[in-house]
């Protein structure tokens, strides 16, 4: 994590956190961070998105909010700034829980959300070259997220990404995925997950984590159960925020690193590089 992006983290946790100083929801100070990190381009979200093989930016992002389990998605979305905003209105506008690829940017366009051209050379692979790319490629980490509490008791979480650096077009993460990247529940709190998206599905993570907290596990124990079991069973990477409706709450990973931070509103944001 850099100077740069370790402020950012800061500034974010600042700018969410006087969403619910003023008592707005959960899911408003999750949306407002979140776009503050895919602004930045300093992460792998928004504007700082990765390209799949063909050169493009492809992104997904989920939002949901625990009083009433709504929620929205979208993935494969292209040309948009603010994917997560697009996941907002697929919430609030639809009846429906994730839309994607061309269908998905044209119902962001409807909406005017603020369009994202990506700037530099892009490099196009053929694809008879795609396995062996990515036997090469190292890139598995990026994903912005949130949880957050309101003054209501609501929990609400949030996730954004670019995905994996020159992965295959139209390949799909957990992010959009809720149960997977994300989940909230006032009835057992809300996870935000980042890491190798196969594994985080393959074991729907998020809801295992808050199905351990209404069972009354601390958000902590919750995560390190869970996320030992996807090392254990499948050797997957991830880290995890969780929030219990308590207030209690868990920042774990069983990756060599996780940036992330949390702030109730006293001192400073704390950010870090690495969580116990």
């Amino acid at each position: 994590m850099t100077r740069r992006q370790a402020a950012c983290l800061a500034d974010a946790l600042a700018i969410g956190y006087r969403v619910l100083g003023q008592g707005g929801p959960a899911v408003m100070a999750v949306e407002v961070t979140i776009r503050f990190l895919e602004q930045s381009g300093l992460f792998n979200a928004g504007r700082g998105s990765n390209r799949q093989l063909d050169g493009v930016q492809r992104m997904d992002a989920s939002l949901m909010e625990g009083a009433h389990l709504r929620a929205g998605a979208v993935a494969s979305i292209e040309g948009i700034l603010h994917p997560i905003v697009a996941a907002r209105l697929v919430m609030e506008k639809t009846d429906h829980v994730l839309l994607v690829g061309p269908c998905a940017a044209r119902f962001a366009r409807h909406f005017k959300l603020e369009r994202h051209r990506p700037s530099g050379p892009s490099r196009r692979l053929p694809y008879g070259g795609i396995l062996a790319d990515l036997k090469r490629t190292g890139d598995r980490h990026g994903t912005v997220g949130a949880v957050a509490l309101d003054q209501a008791g609501s929990v609400g979480a949030g996730a954004s990404t670019g995905g994996i650096d020159s992965m295959l077009p139209g390949r799909v993460g957990d992010t959009p995925l809720i149960g997977c990247g994300v989940y909230a529940d006032n009835r057992s709190g809300a996870v935000s997950m980042t890491g190798l998206g196969e594994g985080i599905i393959r074991l729907a993570i998020a809801k295992s984590i808050c199905d351990r907290l209404v069972r009354g596990r601390s958000p902590l124990a919750a995560a390190k159960s869970v996320l030992r079991r996807l090392v254990e069973r499948i050797g997957g990477a991830a880290g995890a925020l969780v929030i219990a409706p308590d207030g209690r709450f868990g920042i774990v990973h069983v990756t060599p690193r996780m940036a992330a931070g949390w702030w109730n509103g006293t001192g400073k944001p704390v950010v870090q590089g690495r969580w116990p």
